[in-house]
Formats: structure tokens, sequence, C-alpha cells
């Protein structure tokens, strides 16, 4: 008989597990994540945990996410495209999901279209990429322009390299920089350090530097068996015309090609817009975000999911723009923490 209970510490091993064996799992269903996210803001897991005897039949990661004065709901998962329910089928879905539903809000965000007559909470897609046993196949199968794109800034001097802990410094230079040019609050330095020490050996940061060894390029994946995802990237804009952002993506390609990942995830996208285009350019193929409201009252909805046209929002993010990037780093992690997104 099945009984769904909320997951321990101790049940850490056997839920990676089943999220490592699921054809749907990502990097994000991890056990690491919730680690994370309680390391570097202080948010508690709600994660679900559906038992068959001695048997895992199904998750769901949920956090409990709270925004002062606006109270609290559970979200699977913040910070990223999605988390959802991974199942054996969908009696066990729908189980999970009621369970889910006796919160007062719940946002569910998946790959999968778990609840497909709910309106779905955003247009977005993530750009995915089937790979090919190896790196040299992966280069030969592209345009000549694209090889000439990858090649350009080997061929100028520059260098990448892959790592840990020791590269979070260069990491996070490039990254606070990028997000303040995007005008955006740049997550806390708090919080990488806790992505990147929960998840260990499923996690790489990438670096890309001058022949003066500048950080030109920086970012980080993480690894789930079938299936590496890229959360975040950034390059500075002083040195776009020497590609780094190329020989970036091309580091992680090649990894995941040489250590057998047959999916890459280049993440989430507005269709036809810049990023779009750059993810397609690699061969990268739309596959649609379902983010849903598991309301019991429906009068109380998140709109996260679609982010505002307003006025008020791009006269804010021109004000970030405009900061110093000393003020933009001290006051960004300080709204990021009750950001989703």
């Amino acid at each position: 008989m099945m009984r769904i209970r909320r997951a321990t510490y101790e049940d850490r091993q056997r839920w990676d597990d089943y999220v490592a064996g699921h054809d749907d799992g990502t990097p994000y269903q991890l056990w690491a994540w919730q680690q994370a996210v309680a390391k570097a803001y202080g948010y508690r897991h709600h994660y679900l945990v559906a038992e068959d005897g001695a048997e895992i039949c199904g998750i769901l990661p949920l956090i409990d996410f709270r925004i002062p004065w606006r109270g609290s709901r559970l979200i699977s998962l913040p910070y990223c495209d999605a988390g959802g329910v991974l199942a054996r089928d969908s009696d066990v879905v729908e189980a999970l999901l009621e369970q889910a539903e006796q919160s007062a809000v719940c946002q569910l965000r998946s790959i999968l279209p778990q609840r497909p007559h709910l309106a779905n909470q955003t247009n977005k897609v993530r750009m995915v990429l089937d790979l090919p046993e190896s790196s040299a196949a992966l280069l030969d199968g592209m345009k000549s322009k694209l090889r000439s794109q990858i090649k350009k800034p080997q061929r100028d001097g520059l260098t990448a390299r892959l790592g840990g802990l020791e590269l979070v410094d260069d990491f996070y230079s490039v990254f606070a920089e990028n997000m303040r040019d995007l005008g955006s609050p740049v997550h806390s330095r708090r919080w990488i350090d806790a992505v990147v020490e929960t998840y260990g050996a499923n996690c790489r940061v990438g670096t890309v530097f001058t022949p003066q060894g500048e950080v030109a390029a920086a970012g980080i994946i993480l690894l789930h068996p079938d299936l590496v995802v890229i959360p975040w990237a950034s390059a500075r804009r002083q040195f776009n015309k020497m590609n780094p952002n190329m020989l970036l993506y091309w580091t992680f390609l090649s990894f995941a090609c040489e250590h057998g990942y047959p999916r890459f995830d280049f993440g989430r996208s507005t269709p036809e817009e810049g990023t779009y285009r750059f993810k397609k350019q690699w061969g990268a193929s739309p596959q649609p975000l379902y983010w849903y409201d598991l309301c019991a009252d429906q009068t109380e909805k998140a709109t996260a999911g679609h982010g505002s046209t307003s006025p008020l929002r791009h006269w804010v993010t021109s004000l970030w723009q405009k900061l110093p990037l000393p003020v933009a780093n001290t006051l960004g992690p300080e709204l990021r923490k009750y950001i989703s997104l």
C-alpha cells in the first residue's frame, strides 16, 4: 500500500538514487538543492516521498518560500527552471500533487505537463541538445560559422578551465558584474558557495581567461546521469569581440560529451529573443516549461512565471544598471533571496 510522508535527512541517498535513476530527473531535484537553499537563504524544505512498501515510487521537492508581509508558499523549485514530481505512474503523481494542494499556495515548476487543466504561468522554454558520443562528433556536426566562432577565442590565446570551489571567486566576479549590467539583483556569494559545496562531484565551475589572465567568462553546470544543466553563465562585455562565451559553452559541451552525458540543457529562454537564438545555434531544441499554481484558495495566485513588462519594472532595471558595482553587490543579495526565479 502506498504512503506519502515528509522526507528526512536519512532519506537523502535513497532520494538521490531515485532522481538519478528516473528518465525525467534533473540535477535541481537532487537533495543538494534544498541543502544549498537552507544554507544560503534559510528556507526550509517540505520534500514529499511516496513509498510502496520499502521502495520509493515518487518524489515531490518543495521549498517553503517566505516573503516578508506576503506570507509563505511552497515552490517546486525556487531559483531554477523546474522541480516537479518524479513518479512511476500517473496515480503516484496525482497522490503527491493532492498532498501538496493541501497547502494554501503551491507553485509547481516542471518539465512535464503534470497539471494540464490549469493555465501555464510561463511562456518560457528550456533549450535542450542531444549529445553525440564525443566532442569531435559534436564539432563535426556543426555549421562552419559556429565552428569558426568556437575556434576564434582559442586562436586568440583565450584558455578555459574547469574546477570547483577554487574557481568561485573568478566566477562570482563576472556573474555579479553581468547581473548589474542586466539590471537584476545578484544572488549572494553565499548561495553560489553553497551550491558548489553541496553538489560536490555533481558540479563544475568553468572559467575563460584572456592571454593576460583576466577572467572573461564563467559559468556553472550541474550534473544528472542523463542531463547536464547550466543554471548560470556570464561574460564581461569588454571582451565580447574575443568570443569568450563561445569557448565557455564549448568547454561545458565537450565535458558533457566526453563523460557520456546524453543531453545538455542550456536553460530557460523566451522564444525568439537573444538568448534563445544563441542557444538554438548550437542545435538545441525548445521544450516547454510547465509552471502551475496549485491553490487551495483560488483567489490567491502566484504570478512569478510571467514577469512584468510594466514601466515601473523598466525604470527599476534602468536604475539598477546605473548603480556602482559595490552598491549593487551589497543590495542585490538582500533582495535576491525573495525573488524565486
